[in-house]
């Protein structure tokens, strides 16, 4: 219950400090709200009374109290440049972002972690040799390039996906998901490279291990003794790598969903960033934090249930 408390008390802390650095370097970026809504040829008297109504003429802190209530409330303003609430924007494009980072999640774990017993178990041999490169060759070229070539694959060439597009998963899932898999797979691919040699690594140290010759020596066969005494001793740290690439993944999607048009969260913040829509900008930039640090505790804690090591602490 101690770790619970003090994980929470630590995302909490973290959040609150994400929230300020972000409002104030937003604050600090060149342009006039006002100017921004109104246009450059509203009447000057019109700008100064929406720049008062705005608060914009306030102290810094009193400018941040009013915007974390704001979100604290749920009261999270209107997008300069989409002119909708930008809670709404929020919630249909994080759906959509989500379906990518589980989708390239998934694809990653469910590629590396085979490929990296296999290399464990095949250490300095061919196989561990072919698996490393693999590993490198994915590490090496960016998001963007594996985004090209399956475009050019999979819609281009063999026409079996869409290239572009976006649904809501809420609305149509079998749709959004038609649409999600490649940029998914573009994000899978690098983030597959990445968890593949963390766990050739760690399974290299287990099976050095003493509870492991233990285990051979008395007579258990090699597939129970790498899958069920290996593996499931190199799934914690896998699984704490695996968290912390969420951010890597939301800090990549902004590339990937420009390149397949998929207009989630990424292609949102990137919006926000390209045309200066503060407000748009402050509340993306917070909840992708937000959604990092959450799953990075959902972690700790599925990391606490799989090592009753921990546990036990």
């Amino acid at each position: 219950m101690s770790f619970l408390i003090n994980r929470l008390l630590s995302t909490l802390l973290t959040l609150f400090l994400v929230s300020l650095i972000t409002f104030a370097i937003t604050n600090l970026l060149p342009g006039d709200v006002a100017m921004m809504i109104m246009g450059t040829q509203a009447n000057p008297e019109a700008l100064e009374g929406l720049r008062q109504s705005l608060g914009l003429h306030d102290p810094m802190l009193v400018q941040y109290g009013h915007w974390i209530g704001g979100v604290l409330t749920g009261d999270w303003g209107t997008s300069l440049i989409f002119k909708a609430p930008i809670g709404d924007l929020l919630a249909q494009k994080i759906r959509a972002s989500a379906l990518i980072v589980v989708l390239s999640m998934g694809i990653a774990l469910a590629a590396a972690v085979p490929l990296g017993v296999w290399a464990a178990v095949h250490r300095d041999r061919w196989q561990d040799s072919a698996a490393s490169t693999a590993s490198l060759l994915g590490v090496s070229l960016p998001d963007f390039f594996w985004g090209i070539m399956l475009i050019l694959l999979f819609a281009r060439t063999l026409g079996w996906l869409p290239s572009s597009g976006f649904a809501d998963p809420a609305i149509d899932f079998p749709l959004a998901l038609r649409h999600a898999f490649l940029p998914a797979l573009a994000l899978g691919l690098g983030l597959m490279a990445h968890l593949t040699r963390m766990t050739r690594s760690t399974m290299v140290g287990i099976l050095n291990q003493e509870f492991i010759r233990v285990a051979r020596a008395k007579g258990l066969s090699e597939r129970t003794v790498i899958w069920r005494y290996g593996l499931a001793n190199a799934l914690g740290p896998v699984m704490t790598i695996a968290g912390l690439q969420i951010g890597y993944l939301f800090g990549s999607i902004i590339v990937v969903e420009t390149l397949f048009n998929f207009t989630g969260m990424g292609w949102l913040t990137y919006q926000a960033l390209l045309n200066r829509d503060l407000p748009l900008i402050q509340a993306s930039v917070f909840v992708i934090a937000a959604v990092v640090m959450l799953t990075n505790l959902v972690v700790d804690l599925l990391y606490v249930l799989v090592d009753p090591r921990i546990r036990l602490e």
